[in-house]
């Protein structure tokens, strides 16, 4: 499930309350560790559900991080499973796979160097550009702007020498004219909590910066942060070079900066590219008028890798192995897999899917939605299982109850078919953070299956002992008779849902929440967070939103916000921030190869 601080970031546009190269040809060298290798320690009797979590939660798949040599692993294995089942391959070219490249980190070209006052500096150990940095070369002035936070008198670095210049330069940074500059801020926000905020983000600063015509942005980290690792980043380039400097340069740099010092940069970088991979099967259905229709029965694969951005444990570099989040999903829908091809012929078919890049921001779902194998307007309904291993109490929460007419009825028959039916809590909203909101966005009908949060999500010590595999079980069972209900088998008719569209919010409350903080603007569209070369694309608004209000639509590809550019979500996010309440914005949006120019109100959460 994506990370609950990563979620709220991207709150304020949709609404969610609240969360090396790698190509097939390199992974296909590799050998992934034997399924009996890894499943020798189960306990006696195992159910199949717990040995797909012992697998794909295991360290050798090093956390399955999207484009990684684990989820390569993990993705074989579910290929596996289902190709075992008899089931039919509709990938991109006809197998297992839906295939996309994912950004994946730069690599550092040979030209890159830093000089300043006649002191060359080493790349890697004295600085590195930052990974969203622009390549480019050039020779110009320093401009020391403190910590860089527009109209915010700023300190420096707890105790450093230039506090006092820090002050006064953050409060004057406004006002300064950067344009044609190199400016040097410091890293983070003395204000906030660890440092951490919005505007002390740096790429928040290079953005504003950039928007103001410096010529590039140097950042100088506070003593001990070690220089950032390249291979993590997954943002696009922006229109300046970015680094960061650290140690005793950091500090000379400073006073460099202070004094007006002539700086040369040359930031040579290249981004990587990795190849990801959504697994996708089918059981076709029988009957000649609804064979073409289909169930989809989905969870994602993905987790945190080695941790990093979106842990909740953010200085260990430990596995983040995700048994519960979300190898206990996949394995729930191998086995509803297995039961529905054990049982009689259904009239529908279902489509089995694994989606990876889910902890990205839904990338692999929504890439899915937007380039399917299979026709999406025969998709019936959609299944999506994230978090279904820690039941406790027999309870479980089922999600996106009010995106059809007929949900409560047909959650209700299949539970009271159980020998002892589970304790259901239904949740009418049909958007959330996983893949589920991808398809609801598309009108279709959803269904998220939950067992809830705990003290391991997001964290290394989610492993597969934790795992509450009966309680797996128990929701394949439940899930399994859904299915059934909805795909129709032997002489029970499919049953046909009716589509509701989400609910109109109400003002200041529930979960038609849509900011990242108590009386921010709300615009309430529904972004798709897959990486673009340029823009954002919508796959839907809220109904009665602000963004319905003015006329946003899914499909639009915003490529302007407020007079702002918008090259992707995390420049489509700052700009929403700057602006207020009640304030009246301009969107231009690129609609079917047309621009389009809409004027929105913007709302309010209180």
């Amino acid at each position: 499930m994506i990370f609950v601080r990563y979620a709220s970031f991207l709150a304020a546009l949709c609404g969610v309350a609240i969360a090396c190269p790698a190509s097939e040809a390199a992974f296909g060298q590799v050998s992934c560790p034997p399924v009996e290798e890894l499943t020798h320690d189960l306990p006696a009797d195992p159910t199949e559900a717990m040995r797909h979590i012992r697998y794909l939660a295991d360290d050798r798949l090093e956390g399955r991080e999207v484009g990684s040599r684990g989820a390569w692993c993990a993705g074989e294995y579910i290929a596996g499973a289902l190709r075992s089942l008899g089931l039919t391959p509709v990938g991109s070219n006809h197998d297992f796979f839906h295939r996309f490249s994912v950004r994946k980190g730069v690599r550092l070209g040979s030209a890159n160097a830093l000089r300043v006052a006649g002191r060359a500096y080493m790349i890697d150990s004295e600085w590195v550009p930052l990974g969203f940095s622009a390549s480019g070369h050039m020779e110009h002035a320093l401009v020391y702007g403190g910590h860089g936070l527009t109209g915010d008198a700023s300190g420096g670095n707890d105790g450093e020498a230039g506090k006092d210049d820090a002050e006064a330069a953050g409060g004057e940074y406004a006002r300064m004219d950067i344009s044609g500059r190199i400016v040097v801020v410091e890293w983070g926000d003395p204000d906030a909590p660890h440092g951490m905020s919005l505007r002390g983000d740096s790429h928040f600063k290079a953005m504003e910066a950039s928007g103001r015509g410096a010529a590039a942005l140097l950042v100088l980290a506070p003593d001990g942060m070690r220089l950032p690792d390249l291979s993590d980043e997954t943002r696009a380039a922006l229109s300046i070079p970015v680094i960061m400097v650290s140690g005793d340069a950091a500090g000379t740099i400073r006073t460099a900066a202070q004094e007006g010092s002539a700086a040369g940069l040359a930031v040579d970088i290249a981004p990587e590219t990795a190849e990801a991979r959504n697994v996708v099967a089918l059981l076709p259905g029988v009957h000649p008028d609804r064979a073409h229709e289909y169930i989809i029965v989905g969870a994602h694969y993905d987790h945190l890798g080695f941790g990093g951005d979106g842990s909740l444990a953010p200085d260990s570099r430990d596995v983040h192995n995700g048994a519960d989040d979300n190898a206990s999903g996949v394995a729930a829908v191998i086995e509803i897999a297995r039961q529905l091809t054990d049982g009689p012929p259904l009239d529908r078919g279902v489509l089995f899917m694994a989606f990876t890049g889910e902890e990205k921001g839904l990338w692999g779902s929504a890439r899915f939605v937007a380039e399917p194998t299979v026709p999406l307007d025969d998709a019936a309904a959609m299944l999506n299982f994230d978090m279904v291993g820690r039941m406790q109490d027999r309870t479980l929460t089922v999600f996106g109850t009010g995106t059809a007419e007929e949900w409560d009825d047909v959650l209700d028959d299949a539970n009271a078919d159980l020998s002892e039916p589970l304790a259901v809590a239904g949740v009418a909203d049909g958007y959330g953070p996983s893949d589920h909101s991808s398809f609801y966005a598309e009108g279709i009908p959803v269904l998220h299956f939950f067992t809830n949060t705990h003290e391991d999500y997001h964290r290394p010590s989610d492993d597969w002992q934790k795992v509450n595999g009966e309680g797996v079980d128990l929701v394949v069972e439940l899930a399994s008779g859904v299915v059934r209900r909805l795909a129709g088998a032997e002489a029970a008719e499919a049953v046909a849902l009716t589509a509701v569209a989400q609910p109109r919010p109400s003002p200041g409350g529930g979960s038609a929440s849509s900011t990242s903080g108590y009386g921010a603007a709300y615009l309430g569209s529904i972004p798709d967070m897959t990486p673009r070369d340029a823009g954002v694309r919508l796959t839907g608004v809220r109904v009665g939103s602000p963004a319905e209000e003015g006329g946003l639509r899914g499909g639009d590809i915003v490529g302007e916000f407020a007079g702002k550019p918008i090259a992707d979500i995390y420049a489509y996010t700052y700009a929403l921030r700057e602006q207020s309440p009640g304030d009246v914005v301009k969107i231009v949006v690129e609609r079917d190869g047309e621009e389009v120019t809409l004027e929105v109100t913007l709302g309010a959460r209180k």
